[in-house]
């Protein structure tokens, strides 16, 4: 054979090697990842030919299910009342993929989960049409509408969560405005993509596909006294421990004569003097000096040491949707405090300080079970097609935040806190331990609504819920006992009966 053939020959020879190995690397070392990819339509065909497991509530109301059609996909995705649960399902598109529960439980949705294999065997023996098996989540279906409500009815942005403190299941996750995932679960392509336009955020400001309880996450304000506090009492005081009442402090030096219109002072909203002198009264009227001198009496390690132990600064939390971290510095560096004017700022939950409605829920829920900390869960139950139980529930305690003995202290602080609370659904016969913030935004925050929070846990001696409520107000005046109290304590109420 001439010189040309053989380079020919072995071009050639090359080629197909590299073929066979790109072949192989595609279906064996990459199948998964894109069998996995939501814009893999030959999946999605597959699982649309098969009847797809629900979606429920801890009390049983389906809140995803399947229909059957008449035509190829033998099966659509239904929900009941789809804005209220979007945050807690997600959706399930032909066109979009998944989101929500349907994307991080797909494959028991879809049965492909190994633990549904002998079913799934069974299933081809018998002749009987494959089925996904059902997700039971903790969601309680009147806590969830009673905060869903209280949040649309005011037309408020932003979001509630609700907790059971001595277990971590989720009771509630809203976030409003919300949309419906009914609009992306139709067959019919052209509608899909034209709700899907009127919804993502590029055309609609309002985000109603953001859920803004987990994967946004919120300037706290005074919320954040709480775990200022914490330290504090972790570092030797208790509630009537003397805290500074000055109209100001300034956050270079800490001198607490400074001029409240100066811009190095931090004064408290009346700029006025604030408190009765005592830990206690400085959280009850909610005292910007107290807390900003007692983050700079602590420092930097042990402020930072308290808020980690609360589950700030966890990057790989999922409930199991993944949780944006919730920082106490910039985003670069979500656990480091700049300088001191920073740990000043910090202190009060201003600054850097960022947290999620669900962070700021789980604080509140750790408060109120003796200081330790759950890790937040939504899946309360795994069942199989016929209904078996797959798996149950297992609680995990994630920390020992606080003593006992300093958690049961916050707490009567908080019961004070409550009770210098304005806004509806107070209750004669009920006892919540509470914090407001009102936390300051923007380049100009005299010029720019806050966001007004509301955290809280009842009844306050055997709790049963914990709450946090955030709003994104349209009033430069709006405070969190104005907005966010009512809904926090309509979502308290809802589980926890009156007499």
């Amino acid at each position: 054979m001439n010189t040309p053939l053989r380079r020919v020959g072995l071009a050639m020879l090359a080629m197909i090697v590299l073929l066979l190995a790109n072949a192989t690397y595609i279906q064996m070392v990459k199948a998964d990842e894109y069998r996995a990819d939501a814009r893999n339509r030959r999946v999605l065909l597959e699982e649309y030919s098969r009847q797809r497991g629900k979606i429920l509530t801890s009390d049983e109301v389906i809140i995803a299910n399947v229909q059957s059609t008449s035509d190829s996909p033998q099966y659509q995705r239904t929900y009941l009342n789809g804005p209220l649960y979007a945050p807690v399902t997600g959706f399930y598109s032909l066109r979009y993929g998944s989101t929500g529960l349907e994307s991080s439980e797909n494959e028991i949705l879809n049965g492909s989960d190994d633990r549904l294999f002998v079913r799934r065997l069974s299933d081809l023996i018998t002749g009987r049409d494959p089925r996904g098996g059902n997700i039971v989540t903790t969601i309680n279906s009147k806590v969830q509408t009673a905060a869903y409500d209280a949040m649309s009815q005011n037309e408020f942005t932003g979001a509630v969560v609700a907790i059971k403190p001595d277990d971590g299941q989720i009771l509630g996750l809203v976030s409003t405005p919300s949309f419906d995932p009914n609009g992306l679960a139709v067959l019919d392509a052209a509608a899909q993509l034209k709700y899907y336009d009127q919804i993502q955020d590029k055309n609609n400001p309002a985000k109603p596909m953001l859920n803004r309880a987990i994967s946004d996450n919120y300037t706290p304000g005074s919320t954040f006294k709480l775990v200022t506090a914490a330290a504090a009492l972790a570092d030797g005081k208790d509630k009537n421990s003397q805290v500074t009442t000055s109209p100001g402090i300034n956050v270079i030096n800490g001198d607490t004569n400074c001029d409240t219109d100066s811009d190095t002072c931090l004064a408290n909203y009346s700029r006025s003097s604030c408190g009765d002198g005592t830990l206690q009264g400085a959280l009850q009227k909610s005292c910007n000096t107290a807390f900003a001198q007692l983050a700079d009496q602590l420092g930097e390690e042990k402020l930072r040491d308290q808020a980690a132990k609360f589950g700030i600064g966890q990057s790989d939390l999922d409930i199991p949707m993944s949780v944006v971290p919730s920082c106490i510095g910039p985003r670069d560096q979500c656990m480091v405090i700049a300088d001191r004017p920073s740990l000043f700022q910090s202190g009060i939950g201003q600054k850097d300080v960022r947290l999620t409605a669900l962070e700021n829920a789980s604080i509140a829920a750790t408060i109120a079970n003796g200081g330790s900390r759950m890790r937040p869960q939504l899946v309360q139950k795994v069942l199989a097609p016929d209904l078996d139980e797959i798996s149950g529930y297992n609680s995990d305690e994630v920390d020992e935040a606080m003593s006992r003995d300093d958690a049961n202290e916050l707490r009567d602080m908080m019961i004070e806190s409550e009770k210098n609370t304005s806004g509806p659904g107070k209750r004669d016969d009920l006892v919540i331990a509470s914090k407001t913030g009102t936390a300051e935004t923007g380049v100009d925050p005299k010029e720019t609504p806050p966001f007004a929070w509301y955290v809280a846990f009842a009844p306050a001696e055997n709790p049963q819920i914990a709450v946090a409520v955030v709003v994104e107000s349209r009033d430069v005046a709006a405070t969190g006992g104005k907005l966010a109290a009512g809904v926090g304590r309509a979502t308290i109420n809802a589980l926890v009966g009156g007499s």
